[in-house]
């Protein structure tokens, strides 16, 4: 499973292209599919990234609701029928859809956020704001990772 963290900044060009961070493209190097799969996020002007291999876990997810049920339909519409498999280019790059750049306001840079399993691609300047509201919500809900099973958390 690909891990992503940090945060990195790279040029888009015209066209759309823009080079994938190093470190994102090396924990997607064993994978079979060499580039991302890619839709945008229904919970912020960002574009959600992530290796098929995650991919393939969202869609068995989905999978174990109700078929028919809205939550199913509402889930496999708005991050299936969007995603996208965006290949990587001789230099580590991948062209974003125009749809992809309008949903985040994606110009000039953009911005490479790694969420663990996914990352996000951001407008710069909406990535600060968006990261100074997390962190104000984190602090006044006092959010804390869970201590591994077996009692083993440390402190």
């Amino acid at each position: 499973m690909a891990i992503f963290i940090g945060t990195f900044e790279n040029k888009v060009d015209a066209k759309g292209r823009v080079s994938v961070p190093a470190p994102f493209r090396q924990a997607l190097a064993g994978l079979p599919f060499q580039g991302i799969a890619a839709f945008r996020s229904h919970r912020a002007d960002a574009v959600e990234g992530c290796g098929m291999d995650f991919m393939e876990q969202m869609i068995a997810r989905v999978g174990e609701l109700d078929l028919f049920s809205a939550d199913s339909d509402d889930l496999a519409t708005t991050i299936f029928s969007d995603s996208q498999q965006l290949p990587f280019d001789s230099t580590g790059r991948i062209q974003l859809p125009e749809n992809f750049r309008q949903h985040a306001g994606i110009t000039g840079k953009a911005a490479f956020v790694g969420m663990g399993q996914l990352f996000q691609i951001w407008e710069p300047g909406k990535l600060e704001a968006h990261k100074a509201a997390a962190r104000d919500r984190a602090r006044e809900q006092r959010l804390t990772i869970p201590a591994p099973q077996g009692g083993g958390g440390g402190r």
